[in-house]
């Protein structure tokens, strides 16, 4: 997008759970210690209880595990992002920064209460083997399954290695066993369509390598449906996006900031590490956006929502982020594992920490099933169709009568044929459009929060988006 070059750092962020979290790839030596801080005289002590337990123990000991069980006993002292890479996981991790991964291709969640299929990426192992949205997963390698984090990471592996799932699906009355061959799965990292000419949805998966790129494509193409060639609106969709790459988080808040922080990371004592910046160049305005969070919305999204929000150039719609506001440094060692270690906190452009808090939505809206939804109230039932012997109307056709045309663009690329966050992001777009038509839309107001940035006298003339509205 044509904006200055940033470090070349490899910074990652992302929440617990997923393969990699807060990353760089940094170099340096050891610190001399102070004798009276030195932790190394207690190293004594911890290589005779190795010699002990490697002569000793009633059974033969693997000594790489021990130092291995050693080192992870040591950082689970620390947070839960600190951590020993072992060789192999270091090279998935970096695999998955490269926008790939070792697995079958499928996206689960719960379900009631039951690990569920919700989508099945084309061209991939779990396609060829017949998996559908809705099918349940009982058992992964016969054994049961509880979780959808547990659920991801048995399923994945590396290339070549297989796994089998007992799976229940609807109509059937017994489970069903798939076995199959993982591969690599290529990430498709943003995906983007049209509800509607000049109302858009960009969906970021993750922040893998050139995601903005990615992006700035995306953003092309519903441009070019758009009546002028310019968008009406747009819906930033990050929900269960765990984080990737800080450097594209920041160049993806960038494309729609023309000044100001993005982020702040601070070290031990307050001691700023960097600062990161928008750009005017390339900078994209004069629309309105909503950008969708959940509970799965982690540690890069969450840098993106707040920018964004600081900054009012977003309305953020949805439920609480997950709350990592750290950052992790990983050190190569010489077996080709990585020492991943917390350095840093960061912090949104208004100075606010998201650890343990998240970002707060301005708009609360909960996923709910709408076909699972019942109408409560006394609302009568009939209409005055229904009434015999009612007139009818000489002019029937109305196209105010029909459905939104982005109903069913969200039905086509919703798991489920459903998604009531999404749709009610669309309802908002187009009431913004109906009720501010006139208004230039660079950067919304939003009610109850300082203003950052340059153009306040403009921005106090638009109307002020709901603050903490909540919709059920």
């Amino acid at each position: 997008m044509g904006r200055p070059p940033r470090s070349n750092a490899f910074v990652v962020l992302m929440a617990a759970g997923a393969t990699f979290v807060g990353i760089a790839l940094v170099a340096g030596g050891a610190t001399a210690v102070p004798k009276r801080h030195n932790p190394y005289s207690k190293l004594n002590l911890f290589t005779r209880v190795l010699s002990y337990v490697e002569s000793s123990y009633v059974e033969e000991v693997d000594a790489d595990e021990l130092i291995y069980g050693a080192i992870k006993g040591m950082l689970e002292t620390l947070d839960p992002h600190t951590a020993l890479l072992r060789p192999e996981q270091y090279r998935e991790m970096k695999g998955e920064a490269a926008g790939q991964f070792g697995g079958i291709g499928i996206e689960v969640d719960v379900r009631d209460g039951v690990v569920t299929v919700l989508s099945v990426m084309e061209g991939t192992p779990a396609q060829r083997a017949g998996l559908q949205p809705g099918d349940q997963i009982l058992r992964i390698d016969d054994q049961p399954v509880r979780s959808t984090v547990e659920s991801v990471q048995r399923m994945r592996g590396r290339k070549g290695t297989s796994v089998r799932l007992l799976v229940l699906r609807k109509g059937c009355k017994e489970p069903q066993l798939f076995s199959l061959v993982r591969e690599n799965i290529k990430i498709r990292s943003v995906e983007a369509f049209a509800l509607e000419p000049g109302l858009g949805v960009v969906r970021i998966r993750q922040f893998a390598n050139n995601v903005h790129r990615d992006l700035e494509t995306a953003l092309r193409e519903l441009e070019q449906g758009a009546p002028g060639g310019k968008l009406r609106g747009l819906i930033l969709d990050l929900r269960n996006n765990p984080g990737g790459l800080l450097d594209e988080a920041v160049r993806v808040a960038d494309a729609f900031l023309d000044s100001g922080l993005i982020v702040r990371t601070e070290g031990r004592a307050g001691r700023i590490l960097d600062e990161e910046r928008a750009h005017q160049k390339g900078t994209r305005l004069g629309f309105p956006i909503i950008c969708l969070v959940n509970g799965g919305s982690a540690s890069a999204a969450e840098i993106v929502a707040g920018a964004l929000q600081d900054h009012g150039r977003a309305v953020i719609m949805g439920t609480q982020t997950f709350g990592k506001g750290s950052v992790q440094t990983v050190i190569e060692l010489e077996d080709g594992g990585a020492l991943k270690l917390t350095i840093a906190r960061y912090y949104t452009p208004s100075g606010r920490s998201i650890q343990e808090k998240g970002i707060t939505p301005d708009i609360i809206v909960d996923q709910v099933r709408m076909s699972e939804a019942k109408p409560v109230g006394d609302e009568p039932t009939q209409k005055e169709r229904d009434l015999q012997g009612h007139l009818r109307n000489p002019r029937p056709e109305d196209p105010r009568g029909a459905p939104p045309p982005g109903y069913s663009a969200i039905a086509q690329h919703a798991p489920g044929g459903e998604d009531h966050q999404l749709r009610t992001a669309y309802d908002y777009l187009k009431s913004w459009n109906l009720f501010a038509a006139q208004t230039v839309f660079g950067q919304p107001a939003v009610a109850g929060r300082p203003r950052l940035g340059r153009d306040r006298q403009a921005r106090a003339s638009q109307p002020a988006a709901p603050s903490q509205a909540i919709i059920r």
